[in-house]
């Protein structure tokens, strides 16, 4: 990016009514650059010292614009390499439960996945009580990796009520996902969340295709659909691959 562009950029913010401070008018200046397409994913950001020098503000102002752009996942710095322009983060809702096709196909990129694991058990302690269930009565398992275009970026690992969806096993759900089926066959009235900070196991990993010290965001939910229990889902991201955003007023 020439200085001139740089400083056209700037220009423009401190022309409006209520200028910002400076910091802001350079977070904005490189916000406006990302979303133009004139740096794309992995472009590298002038430096510190090349901004200071371009643009004729402080190392300190700089420095918190760069910070902050880090922070919002908008940017990301590798020490002694330099400062890029970050992958965008899938998000999901954290107030709601959608179906994870519908959020990537609103980006507009590609949703497919590939089935794991797909069978009957039979409902341990833990699964009974999640599914209102008695120890030992059929339950039905499914792993699954989603994929965004090429990228895995959940793993979905879910227990259903066979006595809600008994025919779900019968499903292909690289065509439709499970969210999908179950909403059709058990329309939810009730959901339950738990959200964690967690580190995946190695063959979580394996499937992700992350590293083992890689954070993951791991959402533990339960779903109702009237007075019976319809499943219980453990659905883990990659931390650099995802985020959880809500809306709330009091």
């Amino acid at each position: 990016m020439s200085k001139q562009l740089l400083r056209s950029s700037l220009l423009a913010d401190q022309l409006s009514d209520i200028p910002a401070p400076l910091y802001a008018q350079v977070k904005q200046m490189i916000i406006q650059q990302i979303q133009s397409g004139a740096w794309p994913v992995h472009h590298r950001v002038p430096s510190e010292s090349e901004l200071v020098e371009e643009l004729g503000f402080s190392r300190m102002t700089i420095n918190r614009a760069l910070r902050e752009l880090t922070s919002d996942g908008l940017l990301v710095r590798m020490q002694g390499v330099g400062t890029f322009v970050a992958e965008p983060k899938g998000r999901s809702a954290l107030f709601a439960v959608n179906n994870i096709a519908d959020e990537i196909a609103a980006r507009g990129h590609r949703h497919h996945c590939q089935v794991i694991r797909l069978g009957e058990e039979l409902a341990s302690p833990e699964r009974a009580f999640a599914l209102d269930l008695r120890q030992g009565q059929k339950v039905f398992h499914s792993l699954i990796v989603h994929y965004e275009n090429d990228v895995a970026v959940q793993l979905e690992d879910r227990y259903v009520n066979a006595l809600v969806a008994p025919d779900y096993l019968q499903q292909d759900f690289t065509q439709l996902t499970p969210y999908a089926y179950l909403s059709r066959v058990a329309p939810l009235t009730e959901g339950e969340h738990v959200v964690e900070a967690i580190l995946a196991e190695a063959e979580e990993c394996r499937l992700l295709q992350i590293e083992r010290n890689e954070p993951c965001l791991l959402i533990r939910r339960r779903t109702w659909s009237g007075q019976q229990a319809v499943s219980t889902a453990r659905l883990l991201h990659p931390g650099s691959r995802h985020r959880l955003e809500g809306r709330f007023s009091s």
